[in-house]
């Protein structure tokens, strides 16, 4: 990428003739010192690999260094207390995902709230995979849901984390096609691999990063994408409206939340400068080999956003949470 490309989408998604120096002024000199990116995950998952898509043109494009810091435990819960406690100066942020929606709903005694935080923009979407073990008959979702029915005992399917967008779609999928399965548990999705690959569970939800390797090597079967639209590297793999059952359609995203009280015009500017970074063809396509899509949202469209999300898995939280 040219860094004078970059650093000129900046300026020009700003509406700024006078360069980055005149837009900095503009902020209070916001960079003044590297900005920490803390990762609710462990480094090299899929939400590492996208953050780190983004944060690399943003810090050609912002004049500091982006930090990235993966800092996983307890389903995002110490990263975002973290960040919640930090100073609102916009110099540390949250990659923001589905467990800033969903722990709150699922978990008591948590020591932040969605509250402590203003959202600043969506960055990237990932797709997830509806995948069973080469041994399962079902070539289809809804031949697989007639094996489900047809069982003597319940299915047993991996479940990478409760409130996991993954786990939810389970979840919801069952609901709606009116079958009943048991969960077996896992520490993230890439420990439920092997019991997958031996049928020791049957099916699973897998994020992209997870699902597509082992779905090209023929070693699991895919039978839905779980978003609104079919993905680039398994493009034969139709989506879940296609296979019938629209209303389980669940998308993974990723987006840029900072500490309450952080500055409007920094909030704004960071939006806008990740608004033309997603616009570039090389992050893009960092994006597409990180298992991702873009998906950016202004600041404003993404608190829709949030506030849709929040409605739909409200619905379901009061089955899983204990």
């Amino acid at each position: 990428m040219d860094r004078r490309q970059a650093l000129g989408a900046l300026a020009g998604g700003l509406g700024l003739g006078l360069g980055m120096e005149s837009a900095r002024a503009s902020t209070g000199a916001w960079p003044s010192k590297p900005v920490r990116v803390v990762v609710p995950y462990a480094a090299g998952g899929v939400v590492d690999i996208n953050a780190r898509a983004i944060t690399t043109t943003l810090q050609d494009m912002l004049g500091q260094p982006f930090v990235v810091e993966a800092k996983p435990g307890a389903n995002g819960n110490i990263a975002a207390e973290s960040v919640a406690n930090a100073t609102p100066d916009g110099h540390t942020l949250l990659v923001s995902a589905s467990f800033l929606i969903n722990n709150p709903l699922l978990e008591t005694g948590l020591r932040w709230s969605p509250q402590r935080f203003v959202p600043i923009a969506r960055f990237a979407n990932s797709p997830s995979y509806f995948v069973v073990n080469n041994d399962v008959p079902a070539k289809t979702v809804r031949e697989f849901v007639q094996v489900a029915k047809a069982a003597k005992q319940p299915l047993q399917y991996a479940d990478g984390g409760t409130g996991t967008p993954q786990s939810m779609a389970t979840l919801l999928f069952q609901q709606v096609a009116g079958v009943q399965m048991d969960a077996v548990l896992y520490k993230g999705a890439p420990p439920s691999v092997p019991d997958l690959l031996q049928g020791l569970v049957v099916m699973a939800i897998l994020p992209a990063t997870v699902a597509i390797p082992q779905v090209k090597a023929g070693k699991l079967r895919a039978l839905a994408n779980m978003s609104h639209q079919r993905s680039l590297q398994l493009p034969d793999v139709p989506t879940m409206a296609e296979a019938g059952f629209p209303e389980v359609t669940t998308l993974s995203w990723y987006g840029l939340h900072a500490p309450a009280g952080t500055p409007a015009a920094v909030v704004e500017r960071l939006s806008t400068a990740m608004k033309a970074a997603c616009a570039l063809p090389a992050v893009k396509e960092r994006f597409v080999s990180a298992g991702g899509e873009e998906a950016y949202l202004d600041t404003a469209a993404f608190k829709r956003f949030l506030a849709q999300d929040e409605v739909r898995w409200k619905q379901l939280a009061s089955k899983v949470k204990s």
